[in-house]
């Protein structure tokens, strides 16, 4: 119950903000373009790589008793029935759902098909400092965005300087650093961008 108290609230002051800045803000940064704009393909792979603690369900298809929910174990391993231990630690998910269709292929069934789909990156955060109510560490999943990480860090407090907001991320082994046209975003203007696992998020102080 107070989760969502505090994530309301979090979502009513951007909106507030978002309203009482329209039309005040800078253009927006081409480095957050950039980021909006990167094939996937190019910083997925070795952003989602499984690790110990990761969440990730399994569905295999003719037997679906053969799939489901996982934590990838301290050793790096999940138990698969008829399987039993596999070592998942550094894979993708593609990678593992080649290895469990292989070996299922192999010995078990004809043709299977195996899907694989990470529920949670326990291993994996992003990161929330500055002029946010709670800044810290918070777990990564699927299609997080900017807005949901700053509402999970409780909003911005009452100094912060919301369209200074930037977000830096490392491409290619740079560190890029994009301002987030937070306004714009709430407003449905501009997309909200996608984040992944070592994302930093910074909300600068106000200087009014």
């Amino acid at each position: 119950m107070s989760l969502g108290v505090r994530v309301g609230s979090g979502l009513a002051s951007l909106v507030w903000v978002a309203w009482w800045l329209i039309g005040c803000a800078p253009p927006v940064d081409p480095n957050y373009t950039a980021l909006l704009e990167a094939p996937l393909a190019q910083v997925l792979p070795a952003a989602s790589t499984l690790d110990s603690g990761d969440r990730l369900r399994l569905r295999v298809y003719p037997d679906e008793t053969l799939g489901g929910d996982y934590v990838v174990a301290p050793d790096g391993t999940i138990s698969v029935p008829l399987l039993g231990k596999l070592l998942v630690q550094g894979q993708t998910c593609s990678e593992l759902e080649d290895a469990v269709t292989s070996k299922l292929s192999a010995d078990y069934l004809r043709s299977p098909s195996v899907t694989c789909s990470v529920t949670a990156f326990i291993s994996k955060k992003v990161f929330v400092f500055g002029e946010v109510r709670q800044p810290g560490a918070f777990v990564y999943e699927d299609n997080m965005s900017v807005v949901q990480a700053v509402t999970l860090a409780g909003g911005f407090s009452d100094h912060a300087s919301p369209n200074y907001t930037s977000v830096v991320r490392e491409r290619e082994g740079k560190k890029v650093r994009a301002r987030v046209p937070m306004d714009r975003i709430i407003a449905g203007e501009v997309e909200n961008l996608a984040l992944l696992p070592g994302d930093i998020i910074f909300v600068p102080t106000s200087t009014y």
